[in-house]
């Protein structure tokens, strides 16, 4: 089954650090300016997601939302959440780590195009 959301081992530890000092987590990227086009992590619900959003899977046990706009985009890529060392400038959870996560991306391939094509689309958050 393809995902339209993944995560790296890197990135995953990192989520795990994090859930163990602030509880449930969840993603956010919306695709403004600066760091706003970074993936932001926050506690769960400390975020407020409308229906402008997209829930376009989870990585880490964490719920992965997209703004519907950025969404049109990337449709056709798969995201794939890694981490690098360095701060952003957002108010995501893991700058004090010292590491900040990005979005890198790759194409669908005709298959994996197909596949998600049958499937129910994404859902917007409520």
């Amino acid at each position: 089954m393809v995902h339209r959301v993944e995560i790296t081992a890197a990135a995953a530890e990192i989520v795990e650090r994090l859930k163990a000092q602030h509880g449930a987590l969840m993603f956010h990227q919306s695709g403004g300016c600066c760091d706003g086009s970074a993936p932001m992590c926050y506690p769960q619900g400390d975020f407020r997601v409308g229906p402008q959003d997209v829930l376009l899977g989870e990585i880490a046990g964490c719920k992965f939302y997209i703004g519907a706009a950025q969404f049109e985009y990337w449709q056709h890529t798969q995201l794939i959440i890694d981490a690098v060392p360095g701060r952003g400038s957002g108010f995501s959870l893991e700058a004090p780590e010292g590491v900040r996560f990005l979005t890198r991306s790759r194409v669908f391939t005709d298959a994996e195009a197909a596949e998600l094509d049958a499937a129910p689309p994404p859902v917007r958050a409520a």
